[in-house]
């Protein structure tokens, strides 16, 4: 059982890396996009060394490859959220089924003390019956041979 616990700690510690990793290599990618956005916006090939129409379109097709990485980005964002959300409603839902087992285990546990209680006392009454009919009957026979020693005085006498 410990080592499923472990192996399931450990494979949830592989997946946030695996998913880190993911958006680790989608920045990084768009930090190259946006390198080689600003080495295009540095071209300029025109005469007298302006700008051409060229050079314009192949700045904004940079630009539309940069924002189509962080809309990419933006997914993987989502989707780690949605999966956070995910994980953490089945542990509260995990938590509360373990909260409500606790529960009904300290009912039947209440329930049996009630019992042992119920017993203890119905012992201690049995037990004064008996320490009271045994000094009744003590106090009895006290009598009783007090009263024939009285008689045996009595005709010796």
């Amino acid at each position: 059982m410990l080592t499923f616990i472990f192996g399931l700690w450990l494979s949830l510690l592989q997946s946030d890396s695996l998913d880190s990793f993911k958006l680790q290599k989608l920045i990084s990618e768009r930090d190259q996009l946006h390198e080689e956005w600003k080495t295009s916006e540095t071209k300029k090939t025109g005469i007298f060394g302006n700008r051409t129409k060229k050079d314009m379109v192949e700045t904004n097709e940079w630009l539309i490859r940069i924002i189509q990485k962080d809309n990419q980005i933006m997914d993987e964002l989502r989707m780690q959220g949605t999966i956070d959300k995910v994980t953490i409603s089945q542990e509260r839902e995990d938590y509360k089924s373990i909260t409500m087992k606790l529960e009904r285990e300290v009912q039947i546990l209440k329930r049996v003390i009630l019992e042992k209680d119920e017993e203890i006392s119905a012992r201690l009454s049995e037990r004064r019956i008996f320490e009271w009919s045994s000094l009744i009957l003590f106090l009895i026979s006290a009598g009783l041979g007090w009263w024939i020693y009285r008689i045996k005085k009595a005709s010796a006498g």
